[in-house]
């Protein structure tokens, strides 16, 4: 009995031996069956930095709204290089006076004085040219703005080409649809080709380029700014760069010390005929006498 005890005793011990080693081995084996149950589709793998380029833009885009709610007015003289179709090349001073959100004065100098002065404020504009002595009013509109002031655009869109803003119609406070480099300019797009693209460069931190394309591919209009100065607190730029192909006229601008948010009273965009000046209206761009006083 004792001998059966025994050898009993030695197989129970074997068998507790052999089911500790199972469970040993078990173990591991049930670890390594979960890991390998099939995983989920993957997500796509972002363009690496993009998102981290959206939410620069989205800085820079914020820091340009502020800009703009600091500025007010501008007041500057100008060298102003104008080309049009022929390819000439027509260089003049002028003398700039803005103030948001759409009145503008602009006096062409001659070597013998104001050659022409013109005032736009909300939807009147009117025209003087002392050589002439004619005086002229009509429409605050693009065609009589491009007509004597060599821009294509409408008032308050002149006004911020101008001041260095983003023109009114750019939703600047959406997330950029795509994300560019462009010679070390981070260029964002609004929009998409089958409806058209506006874009927004910023170099340095100052926006550099503003473009707007047409669904058809062509460009209304390409404005780059450059040479900024810190006046009082507030960047500024020196030279405006503007292009409209379909106007197929160039202009640039260079500023001659401007001062910004300096008072300027409404009536610096009033113009008054001066005696015995020709007074004709402006319709569709073709003037017509109204009346001649002697």
């Amino acid at each position: 009995m004792r001998a059966t005890d025994s050898a009993r005793s030695r197989v129970h011990c074997c068998v507790r031996i052999v089911t500790l080693l199972l469970i040993a081995t078990i173990l591991p084996l049930s670890s390594c069956i979960y890991v390998t149950y099939p995983k989920g589709p993957e997500p796509e793998s972002p363009i690496p930095g993009f998102d981290a380029q959206k939410l620069q833009v989205e800085k820079l885009t914020a820091a340009l709204a502020q800009r703009e709610r600091s500025l007010d007015s501008m007041q500057t003289t100008a060298v102003m290089e104008y080309t049009g179709s022929d390819r000439k090349v027509l260089k003049a001073k002028e003398r700039l006076v803005v103030k948001r959100p759409d009145s503008l004065r602009v006096e062409a100098m001659s070597p013998f004085g104001v050659a022409l002065l013109l005032a736009a404020q909300g939807p009147e504009l009117a025209i003087y040219e002392p050589g002439q002595n004619r005086f002229m009013r009509g429409a605050a509109n693009a065609e009589t703005l491009y007509r004597f002031a060599r821009i294509p655009m409408e008032p308050a869109d002149a006004v911020g080409l101008l001041m260095g803003l983003a023109p009114r119609e750019f939703a600047i406070s959406k997330t950029a649809d795509s994300v560019s480099n462009d010679n070390g300019m981070m260029v964002a797009a609004y929009g998409r080709a089958v409806t058209g693209v506006r874009q927004l460069g910023f170099s340095e931190g100052n926006l550099a380029l503003v473009r707007d394309t047409e669904a058809g591919g062509q460009v209304r209009y390409e404005v780059r700014y450059s040479d900024y100065h810190d006046i009082g607190g507030v960047q500024f730029p020196y030279v405006v760069d503007a292009d409209f192909p379909a106007a197929q006229s160039h202009v640039k601008l260079r500023y001659l010390r401007p001062i910004i948010n300096g008072a300027v009273p409404e009536s610096t965009f009033v113009l008054t005929p001066a005696p015995g000046a020709t007074q004709m209206n402006l319709s569709t761009g073709i003037p017509h006498r109204v009346e001649n006083e002697g």
